[in-house]
């Protein structure tokens, strides 16, 4: 089995992210989506949160599991889950030169090699960041992000709480 993983903090999760994955789940027969939490990073949504929104966004597509990454590097985790490539989605230039030397680490570490997709033309501009922002300001996010992260982003309540009130 041919397993790839595509790793992120999915805060949230939006359509640029999709696509990459999709994109994935043609290449692979089994595609991790790994949400990360790292410490030095402020988080909208919580690690659960996060991982619900990807569950439900995803549930449609074949061969996608969703799981937190947990503790530790993603080259240890990759080897332990058997994965066998790295894929990540490049904006730009500035995209692979961030990633380029993780990508060698990881070959390095565990012998897992990253794939790099180019994301298409009309997803180059989003950043989870940058959704966060215009949607704090009171902008319309709703063509770059799915229904369940809108309508979290939209309440600003937490997704345990919006799924006991129906």
């Amino acid at each position: 089995m041919r397993r790839a993983v595509c790793p992120g903090s999915f805060d949230p999760i939006h359509n640029g992210h999709l696509e990459v994955i999709a994109r994935a789940a043609s290449l692979f027969d089994e595609v991790i989506v790994a949400v990360s939490t790292n410490q030095a990073k402020k988080y909208r949504f919580s690690l659960a949160d996060r991982l619900d929104m990807a569950r439900e966004t995803l549930a449609s597509l074949k061969g996608i599991v969703v799981e937190p990454v947990g503790e530790g590097l993603l080259a240890e985790y990759c080897r332990h889950r058997g994965v066998s490539a790295i894929v990540k989605g490049l904006r730009s230039s500035s995209d692979f030169d961030y990633e380029l030397p993780m990508a060698t680490m990881n070959r390095q570490l565990s012998g897992v090699e990253t794939v790099f997709l180019p994301a298409e033309a009309h997803y180059v501009h989003l950043s989870s960041t940058l959704i966060k922002e215009v949607a704090g300001l009171g902008g319309n996010v709703s063509e770059y992000v799915p229904r369940s992260v809108l309508r979290r982003m939209s309440t600003g309540e937490p997704a345990a709480h919006q799924a006991q009130n129906g």
